[in-house]
């Protein structure tokens, strides 16, 4: 719920001052879901996989298929992505460097970058 809530406040103060303030947040908001969906999409797809090497590869779906959507989807790839690596970071103890390279692969897929870059071989082609 504090989710939905601050994707709207956000959409309506970056839509502000766009001539249809309320059609582009509402547009905004809509990239953001499909952009959280696509996120968790990827997350499913690698748990599914269970394949060695493969997490960078997920990052970087995940955030190119949202970022595809728009602002609103790059938006929330960023937050979903910052949000996770934080939480790992300090739950799992993986390591600075772990969640370096996981943020590399997030950027890079948010800028429009081919994910195929940190596909692992061998991975089925059905991701």
């Amino acid at each position: 719920m504090k989710f939905c809530t601050c994707m709207i406040l956000f959409s309506l103060v970056l839509c502000a001052t766009a001539q249809n303030w309320f059609l582009d947040a509402g547009k905004f908001v809509r990239d953001a879901a499909g952009g959280a969906r696509d996120m968790y999409r990827a997350y499913s797809d690698m748990r599914e996989a269970n394949w060695k090497n493969s997490d960078k590869y997920f990052h970087a779906r995940g955030n190119y298929d949202a970022a595809k959507r728009g602002p609103g989807g790059a938006w929330a790839a960023e937050v979903i992505s910052n949000a996770r690596e934080n939480w790992q970071d300090s739950v799992s103890g993986r390591g600075a460097e772990d969640t370096l390279a996981d943020q590399e692969a997030n950027k890079w897929g948010r800028s429009g970058g081919n994910p195929n870059r940190y596909r692992p071989q061998g991975l089925p082609e059905k991701y």
